[in-house]
């Protein structure tokens, strides 16, 4: 909360400190296992597309039994030096692509984790602070003598654990959106508060 106790005014104090539920941060790490998945996903097609092609050029495998097509592969991989081996020999642009798929799901992580560590969602007594970014920061404020409205969307996920989005609505100054935070109504109800105070 550093930008919002640096731009407090002497008069001015906080009354509600909106936080990022834990959902999101669940849903920025399962990013990384997707990443991994397809990791996994690219190299094991990959690995099975050379061997059912190495086995085709020996054997005409339209007419070779289920049985005699299961070993045929088996003695192939074992012959090979196992699934690993199979990889470690496969193509540079599959290795490549794979590769990529891992880092695409630790960008979608990091970049997640950063929106998470730079943004600050306050309500004051006099005003509502939304600022995010690392670098070029974006603050919009609106004052709460301004608030026309808030809306709060949860769906029911979000209801069951306590999450959702909320849309402030101002006279004049258009609507600010923020991110999913936890306990929504509770931060609806410390705007009435402090439309109060």
């Amino acid at each position: 909360m550093l930008y919002v106790q640096q731009s407090l005014a002497p008069d001015e104090e906080l009354v509600y400190v909106g936080q990022f539920h834990w959902m999101y941060t669940t849903s920025a790490a399962i990013w990384v296992g997707v990443g991994i998945l397809m990791t996994i996903a690219v190299l094991w097609i990959a690995a099975y597309i050379q061997i059912f092609m190495e086995l085709n050029q020996m054997y005409s495998i339209s007419e070779m039994p289920k049985e005699t097509f299961n070993l045929a592969w088996a003695q192939l991989v074992e012959q090979k030096g196992g699934y690993l081996k199979i990889v470690q020999q496969s193509h540079p642009g599959v290795r490549i692509g794979a590769f990529l798929c891992f880092l695409g799901g630790l960008y979608m992580f990091a970049q997640m984790m950063v929106i998470k560590a730079t943004t600050e969602i306050a309500i004051t007594n006099t005003r509502l602070i939304y600022k995010q970014g690392l670098i070029a920061r974006h603050v919009g404020e609106m004052s709460i003598d301004r608030i026309e409205g808030v809306n709060v969307l949860q769906g029911v996920l979000g209801r069951l654990l306590g999450y959702g989005s909320v849309i402030v609505r101002g006279m004049g100054v258009g609507e600010v959106l923020l991110p999913p935070i936890a306990e929504p109504v509770d931060f609806r109800k410390a705007i009435e508060k402090a439309r109060t105070l």
